[in-house]
């Protein structure tokens, strides 16, 4: 997911992208363990949408301070 995108949403769809990620990234981790994941790179693709994510929120925290 691209910044931009990200950026255009409100602060609870920024929240539950977030919240999906870090669920889908467990899942994937779990099928790891296990050696039954399909496409690893999706494990560092989530890794980055949930470090974007908190990154805009960081920043919407600090603008309305």
């Amino acid at each position: 997911m691209k910044p931009k995108d990200l950026r255009e949403l409100t602060d609870e769809e920024l929240a539950q992208r977030g919240a999906d990620a870090e669920k889908e990234l467990f899942a994937l981790r779990l099928q790891q363990a296990t050696a039954k994941i399909e496409k690893p790179s999706r494990i560092r693709e989530l890794r980055r949408d949930i470090a974007r994510v908190r990154t805009l929120q960081g920043e919407r925290r600090r603008a309305a301070k």
